[in-house]
């Protein structure tokens, strides 16, 4: 829902992603260029990851492998002991 006189833009803060703002919005980065979405919500990058700053791509995402499984299953140590 867009902003009016009744209703100012909503920021939502997340603990490990972005800032989202209802948009259309424009962000002045801080050499003065001037970015525009016209998306209903845009998400703006805060870990500076991102390759399209400054919108947020999910950079911020780890991106850990699974640990494989031992192919027996058992519950042997690095050292063999059981």
């Amino acid at each position: 829902m867009p902003s009016s006189p009744e209703r100012p833009p909503r920021v939502t803060l997340g603990a490990d992603g972005p800032l989202l703002v209802e948009g259309p919005v424009e962000v002045v980065g801080e050499d003065g260029t001037r970015y525009t979405s016209r998306r209903f919500t845009a998400a703006i990058c805060t870990c500076r990851r991102t390759r399209t700053y400054p919108w947020c791509d999910t950079s911020h995402r780890r991106r850990v492998k699974p640990e494989p499984e031992p192919a027996d299953g058992g519950t042997e140590s690095a050292d063999g002991a059981a």
